[in-house]
């Protein structure tokens, strides 16, 4: 039986504006997408709870009543799930420190894009390693052009982003694990991106990030081709992690 994690909360970032998917869907936030004949975001936290976790925020901003709504609608009773509306447009990083109060001793964050299949576990497993304050999953790809990559050094320790360049790398999956005393160290108000300036700020205090390397599939809904592919991954990877039958501590709130 898949164990409880009383401890972490998981915080889903679905505020983003979608701008590459407003023609195809101009009044649906990005999140809200149907996939599968459920949103996008059904099936991100179906599979964060089949790992355990049951806690939930979610950092909500463009059309954000349609993702409030749904949170607090009939879906997942088992979980709590909360959310928290940015008042202006803050970025991955302000909107992850935007909901800091609500979070548990430790915060994984995932963007409401994206699906990873392998190393949350790992990821996850952090929390219990010496001298380490968490960490991102990274996925090996044949060309990391359109993302970017991750800079790492001995014992899979993050030393940076690298800009978009053709070939082979590792490439950020959107998953991180951090302690919320230190985010809370890190706070500042206002717009922040955790990847440009919240974790660059921290490799340079000196604060120790690993990067868990899992061979595994993932996808985005950024762009319409990828949308266009994510019905067929969802029906590939999630069959039968819609019961959620390994989740205890059955609980439902919601807060604004």
């Amino acid at each position: 039986m898949t164990n409880v994690l009383d401890d972490v909360t998981a915080v889903i970032l679905a505020g983003g504006m979608g701008t590459r998917l407003r023609a195809l869907h101009p009044d649906v936030p990005k999140p809200m997408i149907p996939v599968a004949g459920r949103p996008f975001l059904y099936w991100l936290t179906a599979w964060l709870a089949s790992h355990g976790l049951t806690h939930f925020v979610y950092s909500t901003g463009h059309r954000a009543q349609q993702i409030e709504s749904w949170c607090d609608g009939d879906d997942f009773p088992e979980l709590m799930r909360l959310y928290r509306r940015e008042k202006e447009p803050l970025g991955t990083g302000g909107g992850l420190l935007n909901c800091l109060d609500l979070c548990r001793n430790y915060v994984l964050v995932a963007n409401g894009d994206g699906l990873i299949m392998d190393g949350i576990a790992a990821l996850l497993s952090l929390r219990h390693a010496a001298g380490v304050d968490g960490g991102l999953i990274g996925v090996a790809v044949e060309d990391a052009a359109r993302y970017g990559s991750l800079a790492i050094g001995e014992e899979a320790r993050l030393i940076g982003f690298r800009e978009k360049v053709p070939g082979r790398g590792v490439v950020n999956g959107g998953l991180y694990l951090f302690r919320t005393a230190l985010l809370h160290a890190h706070y500042c108000a206002g717009p922040l991106s955790i990847e440009r300036e919240l974790i660059p700020q921290m490799i340079k205090a000196g604060v120790s990030l690993r990067v868990v390397c899992p061979e595994t599939a993932f996808i985005d809904i950024g762009t319409p081709e990828s949308l266009s592919e994510a019905e067929r991954f969802v029906k590939t990877h999630l069959r039968g992690i819609c019961s959620h039958a390994e989740v205890q501590s059955p609980v439902s709130a919601s807060a604004r």
